[in-house]
């Protein structure tokens, strides 16, 4: 099989967010106990937090990590997680019914993200709290001092703020399953005079207004509209979530699931524009893809769990090599339509349906999903060029005419380089791929890697990472193109130096 990209040096999509590579943290499960946070652990550091896992999420190269939540947040009092730990109430989680101990809460928090070199982008309760709880959080985070919350959180050892840019007002409020869950019209009035009141404390921060909690919601697109007439003024961006799987187990559906998610996207931005015609506005509302992943194997398991327990096991799916695969292509989609998402969160970061896994008073150790985000996070920086491909393509049960291949490239000017990630969806050819770059000088092969040649349903595990990247051959560069073989069913990623 043939396939050929051809990309122009002047032809561009956008500048890359570095926060198209964020992530996720919430209050659930074992994702903050005994995933990040274990005392007693042998790699504990002073304040409790595992470094192996801090080392972990330094590879993942994560420029920022929404917290707490999530439906966690809905419920969620922001003022138990800080002061005397000792003295912190336990509470009754309802979203994942279990009892949260708030041993981690604000400042925990803030520095464990300091720590591993990431932004937080903080969510602020609009399920059960309100106007007045967003901007006293505001004030409590980002006010230099003199003030009843700025000199509280002074007393609670932050003498500096913490100076978060970036907030959520909420999460999935149209959600049944969400505690205080509110027609559009509700959401949005009170998500316009959070964000109003919470600007007014601190004009620099950056706000994220709920889209629906998905495509698949009857909701969907009035209520990205309705919200947006009540919010466009106040807010930069508009949030996204999706999830993805394989429960049919057909490899070819499920590795053409990013053709929807770029959809789900061009979808969402249509209806954003839509709002700014009618309001005859210069703002453009971009996007927050605040959750996506893949999550499907954890089903079953999580409807046994006890509740009421402290952090149990929830949505510990194990990823295969086909669900590495996928969030390659779902990773280039993103990519694809960088010129609106700007920010983007892989939901989870540890142990809830994440890349990195722990074992209680035992290791860390890095999922098949692990490293074709890894590799993203590295190297795809600066600028996305527009292409134009020739491929085949198949039908499938969901998708009609999806490209064997799917691919991205991106002009690195920092670094004078090239970077194409490719995925191969095709089990049973290699690709001739090609890739013209237009008005570039090419050099030479910096380097290219593969994942590929495991069966489909291949893991890792604590006791041994069979899938991971290893260096590939097959490449070599002729004037002004990069010609190279990628095997069947392959995540790619080619560097060519300039």
């Amino acid at each position: 099989m043939k396939a050929k990209m051809t990309v122009n040096k002047a032809f561009i999509i956008s500048k890359i967010d570095p926060r198209i590579y964020g992530s996720f943290l919430e209050h659930m499960g074992r994702a903050v106990y005994t995933g990040i946070y274990e005392p007693g652990h042998k790699t504990a550091d002073k304040n409790g937090f595992r470094e192996d896992v801090k080392a972990l999420v330094k590879e993942l190269n994560v420029p920022i990590i929404r917290y707490p939540g999530g439906n966690f947040l809905s419920g969620y009092n922001w003022e138990d997680g800080v002061g005397e730990i000792g003295s912190r109430p336990k509470r009754l989680d309802l979203a994942w019914k279990t009892v949260e101990t708030n041993e981690v809460g604000l400042h925990e928090f803030m520095n464990w993200a300091n720590e591993v070199g990431s932004e937080v982008n903080m969510a602020v309760n609009l399920g059960t709290r309100g106007v007045d709880a967003a901007r006293n959080i505001v004030e409590y985070c980002n006010h230099l001092g003199g003030t009843y919350w700025s000199d509280m959180r002074r007393k609670n050892g932050a003498e500096s703020p913490f100076k978060i840019k970036t907030w959520c007002l909420g999460n999935e409020m149209d959600g049944p399953w969400q505690i205080g869950s509110k027609t559009a019209d509700e959401y949005g009035r009170i998500a316009a005079e959070a964000a109003k009141v919470m600007k007014w404390v601190d004009p620099d921060i950056e706000l994220v207004v709920c889209g629906s909690s998905g495509i698949g919601m009857s909701t969907f697109a009035s209520w990205e509209a309705t919200v947006l007439e009540h919010t466009y003024d106040h807010v930069d961006y508009l949030s996204l979530h999706s999830y993805y799987g394989n429960q049919k187990n057909d490899i070819k559906n499920y590795l053409a699931m990013s053709v929807g998610m770029d959809r789900f996207i061009k979808s969402v931005v249509a209806i954003c524009d839509y709002i700014k015609a009618k309001k005859r506005s210069d703002k453009t509302i971009n996007l927050s893809f605040d959750e996506w992943n893949i999550w499907y194997h954890s089903n079953e398991k999580d409807s046994k769990n006890e509740p009421w327990q402290q952090s149990p096991p929830i949505l510990e799916d194990i990823y295969n090599f086909e669900d590495a695969l996928l969030l390659g292509c779902l990773l280039i989609t993103l990519l694809k339509n960088c010129d609106r998402v700007k920010i983007a969160c892989l939901a989870q970061l540890v142990n809830v349906i994440a890349p990195i896994m722990t074992a209680e008073g035992g290791v860390a150790w890095r999922q098949t999903t692990f490293f074709p985000f890894m590799q993203a996070a590295l190297n795809g920086h600066e600028t996305v060029l527009r292409h134009n491909i020739d491929v085949p393509v198949y039908d499938c049960d969901d998708f009609k005419e999806v490209p064997y291949v799917e691919a991205v490239t991106i002009h690195n000017h920092e670094k004078n380089e090239i970077i194409v990630f490719a995925v191969n969806r095709c089990a049973e050819e290699t690709v001739d791929f090609t890739v013209e770059l237009q008005g570039f000088n090419i050099s030479n092969i910096i380097e290219f890697s593969e994942i590929c040649g495991y069966d489909v349903k291949q893991t890792n595990t604590k006791e041994s990472c069979p899938v991971a990247p290893k260096a590939a051959q097959n490449a070599k560069i002729d004037g002004n193109q990069l010609i190279a073989k990628i095997n069947p069913l392959s995540w790619n990623m080619i560097r060519v130096g300039l």
